[in-house]
């Protein structure tokens, strides 16, 4: 079931713009030690996951193929790294600014959307809020906007093929998608779910306790 309106490209890039100014307020107060703390990005500290978002928005094609040959031809490993090794020459004030002077900007990387900047604002904000224990409020249109593109996008996430064989709800907007036992959760949480995150314990329906038992046996 998808939601009655969509978010016009004007509102997608008003709504990541309004993601990155709130993330630079929530990052200016945070200790420095809180820097270095695990986000819920695996193999990435907070800092790490500012450092991918704040990188180069318009790589040249000898950065691509110079850090593809680094990560073994890996585009994930690529990204990982890369990042980390971005958070690694600088400061955190100096990343604090980067994602300051890039709070309007309207680049995307070769091969992404302006939807795909607005999932990726609000996912990492998440990583970044939860595990230090911080509230960040997910805006209700654009979750539902993010989440209807993790759905459709296939790579990386390939939450359709994942989830196949459930029926996804949200409990707090118009979203539906799947068939089979019912996964019930909000927008944000379903997003997370979507990504790869950890969320089961906000989720509930028979589907969402059958998805964690899932997941249990495959560890």
């Amino acid at each position: 079931m998808a939601a009655e309106t969509s978010l016009t490209t004007e509102q997608i890039w008003r709504a990541v713009a309004a993601e990155r100014a709130s993330l630079v307020e929530l990052l200016r107060s945070l200790p420095e030690n809180d820097w270095d703390r695990a986000s819920l990005c695996d193999d990435w500290r907070i800092r790490d996951v500012v450092g991918h978002l704040v990188m180069p928005m318009r790589p040249d094609i000898g950065w691509i193929l110079v850090n593809l040959i680094r990560a073994r031809g890996n585009l994930a490993r690529l990204i990982r790294d890369t990042a980390i090794r971005h958070a690694q020459r600088r400061t955190n004030q100096q990343l604090l600014a980067e994602l300051r002077d890039r709070i309007d900007s309207r680049l995307t990387p070769i091969g992404t959307t302006p939807a795909d900047r607005l999932m990726d604002m609000l996912v990492h904000g998440q990583d970044i809020a939860i595990p230090l224990g911080i509230t960040r409020e997910m805006p209700v249109a654009a979750a539902r906007s993010a989440l209807a593109r993790v759905w459709e996008m296939g790579a990386p996430f390939h939450a359709r093929e994942k989830f196949s064989g459930y029926r996804l709800v949200a409990t707090d907007g118009e979203w539906a998608e799947g068939g089979g036992p019912v996964i019930e959760g909000s927008l944000a949480d379903l997003l997370l779910l979507t990504t790869g995150r950890h969320t089961s314990a906000r989720l509930t329906g028979a589907g969402a306790a059958q998805w964690i038992s899932t997941q249990r046996t495959r560890r």
